[in-house]
C-alpha cells in the first residue's frame, strides 16, 4: 500500500501546511510497501546494466529509471526511450538535444549510454537516480490530491535551477516557456490569458519579463528564488484557486492579497 499525502486545504494555506509537513509525509511516501519494492529491485539490478537495451527490456528498471525524470507516461515507448539513451548527449545530432522536452536530455546524460562505461556501475548512480524518484513520484501523490500542489512542487524545484544556470535571461524565460509546468505557474500568476501561448514566442519573452517585474519586482529570472519565489507561488495560488470556483470566495481571496502582498502588486492584479 502506498501512503496518500494529506493536503486538507486548497490554495496558498493548502501550500504552507504542505511546506511544514513536507518531511514527514515525503519520509511515510518513500517507506511504503509498493516504493520500497522499487527501489529495491532498482538498487539491486542496476548495477549489471550495461546498456540501453537491457534497461528498456526490463519494465521495473524503466519505471524507477522513467519515473526519476517525470517521463512515467513514456513506459510503453521502449524503441525512442532506447534511441534517446543510445544516443547519448555528446554529439549534437543526438535525439536529445533535438527534443524540446529536456527531461530526456537529463535522463539520457544521467545514464551515460552514450559514453564508452556507462554511469549505472558508479557506486552512488543507484542513490542518485532513487533521490530524483522519490521527489518525483511524491509530487505524483500530491497531485492526485490537489494538482497545484504539484505545479508549486515542480515549480519549487525547477526554478532554482534555471536561476541558477549561466544562460541569458532570455533563454531562461525560453526555458520556462518550453516546460508546460512552468509557464503555467507564470501564466496563472500574471494573469496572462490561455491564447497568450499561441502568440511569437519573442513576444512571449518580452510580455513575461514585463509582468515579472510588474508583480515580482524583477524581469530576470535568475531572481527565482527565495523570497521572490515564494511570492510568485503565492500569486500562482491565489490566481488558480480564484479561478477554480472553489470554496474561497474570490472576496475572501482579494482580502489575503491585500493583506500578504503590496498594494501596488494587489493594484496590478485586481
Amino acid at each position: 500500500m502506498t501512503y496518500t499525502p494529506v493536503v486538507p486545504f486548497s490554495g496558498y494555506a493548502g501550500w504552507k501546511f504542505l511546506e511544514r509537513t513536507m518531511e514527514k509525509q515525503q519520509a511515510a511516501f518513500v517507506a511504503s510497501a509498493q516504493v520500497q519494492r522499487d527501489e529495491d529491485y532498482f538498487r539491486e539490478k542496476i548495477g549489471s546494466i550495461t546498456s540501453a537495451e537491457e534497461l528498456v527490456s526490463d519494465r521495473r528498471l524503466l519505471k524507477v529509471a522513467l519515473g526519476a525524470f517525470g517521463l512515467d507516461d513514456d513506459i510503453n515507448n521502449k524503441y525512442f526511450i532506447r534511441k534517446v539513451l543510445e544516443d547519448g548527449t555528446i554529439e549534437p545530432d543526438a535525439l536529445a538535444n533535438k527534443l524540446s522536452n529536456k527531461a530526456y536530455y537529463n535522463m539520457s546524460a544521467a545514464f551515460g549510454f552514450g559514453l564508452s562505461t556507462p554511469n549505472t556501475g558508479m557506486s552512488d548512480f543507484a542513490d542518485d537516480i532513487l533521490s530524483k524518484y522519490e521527489s518525483r513520484q511524491f509530487e505524483i501523490a500530491v497531485g492526485d490530491q490537489d494538482d497545484s500542489m504539484r505545479m508549486v512542487l515542480n515549480a519549487q524545484r525547477e526554478f532554482p535551477e534555471i536561476a541558477g544556470s549561466t544562460s541569458s535571461q532570455t533563454t531562461k524565460w525560453l526555458k520556462i516557456i518550453g516546460s508546460t509546468p512552468l509557464a503555467t505557474v507564470v501564466k496563472t500568476a500574471f494573469g496572462l490569458p490561455s491564447a497568450f501561448g499561441s502568440l511569437d514566442v519573442d513576444k512571449q519573452v518580452e510580455m513575461l519579463s514585463a509582468k515579472s517585474e510588474a508583480f515580482l519586482g524583477t524581469k530576470d529570472p535568475t531572481d527565482f528564488t527565495g523570497d521572490t519565489l515564494e511570492k510568485l507561488t503565492k500569486l500562482y495560488l491565489v490566481r488558480s484557486q480564484m479561478t477554480s470556483g472553489n470554496s474561497m470566495s474570490g472576496n475572501s481571496t482579494a482580502l489575503m492579497l491585500l493583506q500578504n502582498t503590496s498594494r501596488s502588486t494587489f493594484s496590478l492584479l485586481v
